[in-house]
């Protein structure tokens, strides 16, 4: 997959795995992780599928409806393609913190879905619910930050809920930041995320 390593400044701090969204690519959330976790090493990572043009992860077949045969091919590629990369750049499999925006939420919270605890932590800005009518794996050890907004045209309020008890259910602790910035990234958003990726493993 096409993507951008940078290597951290501090070993001690998790790396980030940057999931874009549509239309995006793989240097966009670079500055976000800098004012997330300033030393983290990063991994931003562009999705293979084209929409009009605009990379994806995966396909839909219209606004807010997936083509969930091809989610669940692609989470599968990326989580492969996460293994090789860990092998490649030699960062720490097992100290990864998602960040996904959107339809970058939406992968990253669909390899949650599948695999369980493949990041210690997730920042999953605007995510819907990937899948339904999944037994979810346990995320016990998991934390998940979920950025929303109270008038998202895109996302209901009541998807964000139905995501945050899915993996609450699963066992992951869950703590929902609600703005009123529409499907758009706010400060305040980005700062709670902030605070709240800082208190992660105290």
């Amino acid at each position: 997959m096409i993507h951008i390593f940078k290597k951290g400044t501090d070993a001690s701090q998790p790396t980030l795995i940057l999931f874009h969204g549509t239309g995006g690519n793989e240097h966009d959330l670079l500055p976000l992780a800098e004012m997330l976790s300033p030393g983290s090493s990063v991994l931003g990572i562009r999705g293979n599928v084209l929409e009009n043009g605009m990379p994806r992860y995966f396909r839909r077949l219209a606004e807010g409806l997936f083509d969930e045969e091809d989610l669940i091919f692609r989470t599968h590629e990326v989580k492969q393609f996460l293994d090789s990369a860990a092998e490649q750049y030699g960062f720490d499999s097992s100290n990864l913190v998602a960040v996904g925006y959107s339809n970058g939420a939406n992968i990253a919270g669909s390899l949650l879905f599948h695999y369980g605890p493949v990041f210690r932590s997730a920042v999953l800005l605007h995510p819907m619910v990937p899948l339904r009518g999944l037994d979810l794996p346990s995320l016990a050890d998991t934390a998940v930050f979920i950025g929303a907004g109270t008038n998202d045209p895109l996302i209901r309020a009541e998807e964000t809920q139905e995501l945050e008890q899915l993996l609450q259910t699963a066992g992951a602790e869950v703590v929902t930041h609600w703005g009123n910035q529409g499907h758009r990234l706010s400060t305040s958003e980005v700062e709670a995320a902030r605070s709240w990726l800082g208190q992660q493993g105290k």
